[in-house]
């Protein structure tokens, strides 16, 4: 079964050491995305519609809201530990101090060199020893800078902060996210958005796309997962409460949810998680 050996929360967001033997759903987060293997079989993450490998020599970068799968090697009992990362954007824009460094990455395909490897060890390792580093902030920002760089050599880097200032134009769209921030925890159906966005179902669910990347499904699906790591971390809340204040019939119907998300069951999320 799925689980996690080590889960670490901090300014800079979160990383995680899990030891996968399921494929993870299609889902999003607002944080960009760091998956690199550590040992046993090998991987395949897709990121919108390209499939990427995750192995010895290559590693997978996503940009914050791009949608995003997991799979492992096709074979019965396949295990693969990875390294998960989950950088904020705003912690790596104050840490560079420039603008250029906004964290959207220019390719998926993340090569190991020599030093994103002795990273990647570092990082791995701190997180086996599953206690605080001061440390830790200072390898992550390097690697992150470095895999950045990367992603963007040969390319023309776009001007990353221009496009998020002009990426929710659209009225209609920015009225549905705040409708859905205002009540993720309820069972919305996208007519409901739709409507109340003054659109038709077709032309909320395409402009939807279009502005944000993912549909808005994928969206609520993401509001619901921050919230339940949150109230796993920061409350004393049973998993089953939990599971009922966001809306789900059953603390099987939320584990279930949850363990396609994020990967692992919430009850072993919070029995390995920890704050710096």
């Amino acid at each position: 079964m799925s689980g996690a050996i080590s889960v670490h929360h901090g300014a800079f967001g979160r990383a995680a050491l899990y030891q996968l033997d399921k494929p993870i759903i299609m889902h999003a987060h607002r944080e960009a995305h760091l998956i690199f293997y550590v040992d046993g079989d090998t991987a395949t993450v897709r990121v919108c519609d390209t499939d990427y490998p995750a192995d010895n020599a290559a590693g997978v970068a996503v940009s914050p809201w791009q949608p995003h799968s997991f799979d492992l090697a096709n074979h019965p009992g396949s295990s693969c530990m990875c390294l998960v990362l989950y950088i904020k954007p705003i912690w790596f824009l104050e840490n560079s101090q420039s603008v250029e460094y906004a964290l959207s990455f220019g390719r998926g395909q993340i090569a190991m060199t020599r030093e994103i490897s002795e990273w990647v060890f570092r990082l791995t390792s701190l997180l086996l020893q599953e206690e605080g580093s001061d440390m830790f902030d200072g390898f992550l920002y390097e690697m992150t800078r470095q895999c950045f760089q990367q992603s963007w050599s040969g390319m023309e880097q776009a001007n990353c902060v221009t496009h998020a200032r002009t990426k929710y134009v659209d009225f209609r769209v920015r009225r549905s996210l705040r409708l859905m921030k205002d009540s993720y925890c309820d069972d919305i159906e996208i007519e409901w958005l739709a409507r109340e966005s003054g659109l038709s179902r077709p032309h909320f669910f395409k402009l939807f796309k279009k502005q944000m990347g993912i549909t808005p499904n994928l969206y609520l699906n993401t509001l619901r997962a921050e919230q339940a790591i949150d109230d796993l971390m920061q409350t004393n809340k049973s998993v089953t409460d939990i599971g009922y204040d966001l809306g789900f019939s059953s603390q099987a119907s939320f584990t279930r949810f949850f363990t396609s998300n994020v990967g692992i069951p919430p009850s072993d999320y919070r029995r390995v998680a920890h704050v710096a």
